[in-house]
């Protein structure tokens, strides 16, 4: 089974994000593929470089970087939901003429054309938040 995910309106510090990772961990272990997780709305701050935790919060980005890292999942945020939150990679950084980068390198920024092409070849598509 290959699945892809969506995480809509649902802040880093919120349950969507962190139950959509868990969910991913869960279904790679059993042998199940991820192809990709294309974050929209609010979900796109899971993106954020610039995010700090309290000490007595989990950290929300380290395992979605250590997710796409050890098994080469696609982390992608939507670039309209991602620009109005100020969450602005390098090409977009200079595109607004921004400082700087707000958006952790093991995700991107793109389109909702990325989540139909992810969608097209996975058997699943399954949505938390929102």
């Amino acid at each position: 089974m290959i699945y892809t995910l969506l995480v809509t309106s649902s802040p880093a510090s919120g349950s969507g994000a962190r139950t959509a990772c868990a969910f991913a961990q869960a279904a790679i272990a059993a042998g199940h593929e991820v192809n990709r997780v294309f974050f929209l709305d609010e979900g796109t701050s899971t993106g954020s470089a610039t995010a700090v935790f309290p000490q007595d919060e989990a950290d929300r980005l380290a395992p979605w970087v250590s997710l796409a890292e050890a098994h080469d999942i696609d982390l992608v945020l939507c670039i309209s939901s991602a620009i109005k939150r100020g969450m602005l990679d390098t090409t977009e950084a200079r595109r607004y003429e921004r400082a700087a980068t707000t958006v952790h390198p093991a995700f991107t920024v793109s389109g909702l054309g990325q989540l139909v092409d992810a969608g097209a070849g996975a058997d699943r598509l399954l949505t938390f938040g929102g």
